[in-house]
């Protein structure tokens, strides 16, 4: 019979989790409201140019306001809104609307490369995104991540994998964001690029579930394997 693990950290020290509702907020007001203010705007006759700023500049205006309301940023929120902005610094500099059509993919493939590098970092990007939204809510006999990862080898690799895909599929999005920012007509990219979020997204989703299945994560949250020591 498997010994039940005890947690090493209370529930104070937990991270916290984001709710569902906060998520689907980030989501609209991040992806959703400035693809609608850019067709809104075309709409009215405004050039792609103009359209395509106000879009972008709109959740760099959000990411300020929470920092000056909070005096804090959320690590991803910042990195977001410092891309986005040095992306329209450049589309300014250059006078390009194929630039700014194609800062989603400039975003996302640095992004992607943040997940390659961190995952030879002390702990891999995917492990702290996962952990408010997994820890203690899926398959869980409440051990804490903390605990998993100093007594668990399998659960190391496995997040160290799973970082990897989410880098591989971010680099393949970006190319085929950057494809279609330079190749397509301009009011057509950023719907296709609203709708490729929900694609890459989903298709990661389903892969991730299976190797964490194949891997074992489940059974090594549940506590329903041996612990292992060596690495």
């Amino acid at each position: 019979m498997t010994p039940r693990r005890v947690s090493a950290v209370t529930a104070s020290e937990a991270p916290p989790r984001p709710s569902g509702r906060r998520l689907l907020l980030r989501v609209v007001r991040d992806i959703v409201v400035p693809i609608a203010l850019y067709y809104g705007l075309r709409s009215a006759g405004v050039g792609v140019f103009v359209a395509l700023l106000a879009g972008a500049f709109l959740p760099a205006l959000t990411t300020a306001v929470q920092w000056r309301r909070t005096r804090s940023l959320e690590g991803m929120a910042g990195f977001v809104a410092g891309t986005m902005l040095l992306g329209v610094a450049a589309a300014l500099v250059g006078g390009s609307p194929r630039f700014l059509l194609a800062k989603d993919g400039w975003l996302t493939g640095v992004a992607g490369l943040w997940f390659l590098i961190s995952i030879r970092a002390r702990r891999p990007l995917l492990f702290h995104g996962g952990r408010p939204l997994l820890e203690g809510r899926f398959r869980s006999d409440g051990t804490s991540w903390d605990v998993l990862w100093e007594r668990e080898p399998a659960f190391r690799r496995i997040w160290r994998v799973s970082t990897a895909i989410w880098a591989v599929a971010m680099l393949i999005d970006a190319a085929v964001r950057i494809v279609m920012a330079y190749t397509l007509p301009m009011d057509l990219v950023p719907g296709l690029g609203a709708l490729l979020w929900p694609v890459t997204l989903v298709l990661l989703q389903l892969v991730n579930g299976v190797y964490y299945e194949v891997a074992g994560l489940w059974r090594l949250t549940a506590g329903t394997t041996t612990p292992s020591t060596d690495d």
